[in-house]
């Protein structure tokens, strides 16, 4: 852990908001800006960041010295628990031993010298939350939502235990903000509007960014080809490298003052 500068959370209140997307393409983002990067998928109980970067269900993780072997795709390093269990039976652990698993992918992973490490959260405010706060040093939280009110609820929830637990809250990313035809250029608020605002404001925390409804997003995530990477000049993959010179300010601006 000590070869880590910043170890950032990507948090939601709830699933279904993109949350594992976003954390894995703002990961390749913030490669593209020349940092070393490590993502963890600390989503337990169901782990998706292996699908996502286009690894094989047959994939396993090495160990060496008692040390888990991160996989290194897109220039970024990965490790998740789906990369040591079968794809299909279902986890059935109880709280405590899935923040037990969850501390052995962070502690024993043998991680390079990393700028930051991206940790891909459970959805809610559970024991894995919980535990990460005590035990490692987070630099910061990013929250997740989507626009419509039943969204911000929960969401809310995330960042008053991030309060709670003396963790600061860098931004909010506004996902599914709106969808644009792509034959007419109609632009519709499919979810509501102005979640994400609403959030930066009502908290006094930066609003990072807003990103539309993508059938690319869902395309590329389903085959293995983040967009980030396959696709860098696309206007959804501008979004995600505004997001993370937003974060690389940000942190800048943490450490100047310490």
């Amino acid at each position: 852990m000590n070869n880590i500068k910043n170890i950032i959370a990507i948090s939601s209140g709830k699933g279904g908001v993109g949350k594992s997307s976003i954390a894995t393409n703002i990961a390749l983002a913030l490669s593209r800006q020349g940092l070393s990067i490590g993502l963890l998928d600390a989503d337990i109980y169901g782990p998706n960041i292996p699908r996502m970067l286009g690894i094989s269900s047959q994939s396993k993780v090495s160990m060496i010295n008692g040390k888990f072997i991160p996989f290194n795709l897109y220039n970024i390093e990965t490790i998740s628990i789906a990369l040591m269990s079968s794809e299909e039976p279902a986890l059935v652990w109880r709280g405590p031993m899935a923040s037990g698993a969850c501390m052995k992918l962070i502690e024993n992973t043998s991680w390079s010298n990393l700028d930051y490490l991206i940790i891909d959260l459970p959805p809610g405010t559970g024991d894995i939350q919980l535990t990460l706060s005590k035990k490692v040093k987070l630099t910061g939280a990013i929250v997740v939502t989507t626009p419509q009110d039943i969204s911000l609820l929960d969401v809310k929830k995330g960042i008053e235990m991030f309060k709670k637990i003396n963790i600061q809250c860098l931004g909010v990313i506004e996902n599914m903000s709106g969808y644009v035809c792509s034959k007419c250029d109609n632009k519709e608020a499919i979810f509501g509007s102005g979640g994400g605002k609403k959030l930066s404001l009502g908290y006094s925390i930066p609003l990072l960014g807003s990103i539309p409804l993508s059938s690319k997003i869902c395309s590329s995530m389903d085959e293995g080809k983040p967009i980030v990477y396959h696709d860098p000049d696309s206007v959804i993959s501008h979004y995600f490298l505004s997001i993370s010179e937003k974060i690389i300010e940000k942190i800048s601006t943490l450490s100047n003052n310490i």
